[in-house]
């Protein structure tokens, strides 16, 4: 494995993305507020990695995919290059606050939308085969807990452990229920049923008006973890990015669909930015998608469900910026199966990085009891050493 160092937005329509918050700790029952934060940007559909951070020296890229890499791309070093969309993440990237991890993937290699995305969610080690999700169960370990943004629960954020979820709306001519009217109701209802009216009750009381686009999601996602007593985790869902089509736009590589979704991203990484302030510092981001395109374009400026991909990273607790890679080639006999970027790096290994510095639990632990897998290779060094 190597390591090699390196006033633009449209008004994005609300329910571009969900948000998700978790690990509050609880009086009496937590340890404490762990070390740091962590959140994760899902981005479903699977990411073109091979455009997004594109591996400009290899000898390959533009004879196989020149219709659709960016010809905008900012260079990171002599090798890789940054989609010119990631503006911000450019400037932390120059800060020392950004990295990308190229050529990785959850060990998943068919090209099944639910499948992998209940394996990148799951964490387990074949689709469906968990009923928790890998944050969810690292925040057990970790003794927080916490509610869930959302009409439902994330499979991410989901632990053995009681959850909860609260949806904060605006629905005109409506008003908040008053706390003592929903306990009278409580009160006609068996216990089972009691005990859902005094969850309403408890919510009630909390007056959030939060805007739907993601940047402000991140933004006041970002506030709520910098308090004190906040929770230590978000998940936020970005969706489009299954760019079978349209990918680049006819004549400029810089735009198109992916483009806009990267924009998106850009945007949600600044809004974390914003709302953390301080808590910045101790603060890791990371996406993930469920797999990565193919090496080679389609007949309509696309490209169709692959494998390897790239894992953006940002936050203050990175030890620096730069490329981790080993990097495989993109010759037909480099690629998985003659037609995906073959995966070298077990993104789990990532993940229980990033868990490992924000909830400060052993390596060990969380490979056997998040990931389930006893021998994860430990790639913490790699970031944060």
């Amino acid at each position: 494995m190597s390591k090699l160092i390196p006033g633009r937005r449209n008004l994005l329509k609300a329910g571009a993305a969900s948000l998700f918050l978790a690990g509050v700790p609880i009086a009496g029952l937590a340890k404490g507020k762990p070390p740091g934060s962590i959140s994760v940007i899902i981005l479903e559909g699977g990411m073109d990695g091979l455009a997004t951070i594109p591996p400009i020296g290899d000898p390959d890229l533009m004879r196989m995919r020149k219709a659709i890499s960016p010809e905008g791309y900012l260079p990171l070093n002599d090798f890789f290059g940054l989609h010119p969309s990631l503006k911000f993440y450019a400037q932390l990237m120059a800060r020392g606050h950004a990295s990308a991890v190229h050529a990785t993937a959850f060990p998943y290699t068919k090209r099944s939308h639910f499948e992998g995305q209940n394996m990148i969610e799951g964490g387990g080690l074949s689709p469906f085969s968990e009923k928790t999700g890998w944050l969810g169960r690292a925040l057990d370990l970790a003794d927080v807990a916490g509610r869930s943004l959302s009409l439902d629960m994330p499979l991410i954020l989901r632990g053995h452990h009681e959850n909860d979820n609260f949806y904060p709306a605006s629905i005109r001519g409506s008003s908040r229920p008053k706390a003592d009217l929903v306990n009278m109701i409580a009160m006609g209802h068996k216990l089972d049923a009691a005990q859902i009216f005094t969850k309403v009750a408890r919510k009630s009381e909390d007056n959030v008006q939060v805007p739907r686009d993601p940047a402000s999601l991140a933004t006041y996602a970002g506030r709520a973890m910098a308090q004190a007593d906040g929770p230590v985790a978000s998940v936020i869902r970005v969706d489009n990015f299954d760019t079978h089509a349209n990918q680049v736009e006819e004549g400029d590589t810089d735009a198109g669909r992916l483009a806009r979704q990267l924009v998106v991203v850009d945007d949600v990484i600044a809004g974390y930015r914003r709302g953390l302030g301080k808590a910045w510092d101790d603060a890791i981001i990371l996406t993930l998608t469920e797999f990565g395109r193919t090496v080679a374009v389609n007949g309509t400026r696309g490209t169709d469900h692959g494998y390897g991909s790239v894992g953006l990273l940002a936050g203050g607790a990175l030890s620096g910026s730069g490329v981790i890679a080993d990097w495989p080639g993109l010759s037909k006999q480099d690629q998985f199966e003659k037609r995906d970027l073959m995966a070298t790096i077990d993104y789990r290994s990532v993940c229980a990085a990033c868990l490992e510095k924000a909830l400060g639990i052993d390596h060990d632990v969380i490979a056997s009891q998040v990931f389930l897998q006893p021998d994860l290779p430990r790639v913490f060094d790699h970031l944060f050493a």
